[in-house]
């Protein structure tokens, strides 16, 4: 239902947008919003103190929150150890994320970030403890933009009615303070449970993962998730992606479950070396494109698939 929809809002968009933004503002929650995809069915859902956002806890002391309304369905995870907790990404700054991951825990909370693309990030700078990959690539992001931010609320890009009081003219993502850098290898102690990083540069320059060994869980980032892996941006290196995926990959036989950043939270970890044989198969010239919009163009191996700039 969402995926229909979200292809009408966007011909809508390119046809007759002054009609879509009314309609969409005149229905304050249609019926489709509050739909979600069939793999959120099978999860444990819990309350969320805002509307915004759903909450579901997708493993012990893991709680996935969701962005179901903003086309990018970004996920989010509240990771708790003993001592303290771990935000691994922030969302879309639309709503109060730190609202919701207080109502979840009283424990210290860090946030840490996949990559510092804004929909990850939107929520940074509510938060006092963020630790950060040391590249270039996050010292820039970590001013904030406006850009990005605005781009995320083009017509056709939000199902239903923005949070109350959330002002579409000046919505940015807000400069953050970083008050810890983070390498590839280093360990994150969080009483009871370590988190270690690992680095996977492709998507961005500072893309990674968390690995929770004890548990058998991956938290991937953009480096996968179910849906089209977003691989255009002028930051992505595909040499560099290659070699993160084949080393996520190695991993699968000792993990229990991936945790994905967007669309839907769980995956078997299985798909790994999937995902590696279908990323060769693309780079190799083995599999045909179709257009995806200017400039890019989507590549499907089985269930996996990919876009990508177009040659």
């Amino acid at each position: 239902m969402l995926r229909r929809l979200r292809a009408f809002l966007i011909l809508c968009a390119l046809v007759f947008a002054p009609l879509c933004v009314h309609a969409r503002s005149s229905v304050a929650q249609p019926a489709w919003c509050g739909e979600y995809r069939a793999a959120f069915a099978h999860l444990q859902r819990v309350p969320s103190p805002d509307p915004w956002f759903e909450v579901y806890k997708v493993a012990p002391g893991v709680f996935a929150i969701y962005e179901p309304r903003q086309f990018e369905e970004v996920i989010s995870y509240l990771i708790l150890g003993a001592n303290r907790a771990l935000m691994f990404d922030t969302g879309m700054g639309i709503a109060d994320i730190r609202k919701v991951a207080e109502s979840l825990t009283p424990l210290p909370i860090t946030v840490v970030n996949s990559h510092t693309h804004n929909d990850h990030v939107g929520g940074n700078w509510q938060f006092s403890s963020i630790d950060s990959m040391d590249t270039a690539f996050t010292r820039a992001n970590a001013r904030g933009s406006v850009a990005a931010a605005q781009a995320e609320l083009a017509p056709g890009n939000v199902c239903g009615s923005l949070p109350p009081g959330f002002d579409t003219k000046t919505y940015s993502t807000r400069p953050w303070h970083i008050t810890h850098w983070i390498h590839d290898g280093d360990k994150i102690d969080l009483g009871g449970r370590t988190l270690e990083v690992i680095s996977t540069p492709g998507h961005t320059p500072d893309s990674i993962c968390l690995l929770d060994r004890a548990n058998g869980l991956l938290f991937t980032g953009d480096s996968f998730y179910p849906g089209a892996i977003w691989l255009y941006a002028p930051e992505t290196d595909l040499d560099a992606y290659a070699r993160s995926v084949k080393r996520l990959a190695a991993l699968a036989p000792h993990l229990r479950m991936l945790l994905c950043a967007h669309n839907e939270p769980v995956a078997n970890p299985s798909v790994l070396p999937k995902l590696v044989d279908a990323f060769n198969e693309v780079r190799a010239g083995k599999i045909p494109s179709t257009p995806a919009g200017p400039g890019k163009v989507i590549y499907r191996v089985g269930g996996i698939s990919f876009l990508m700039a177009a040659p």
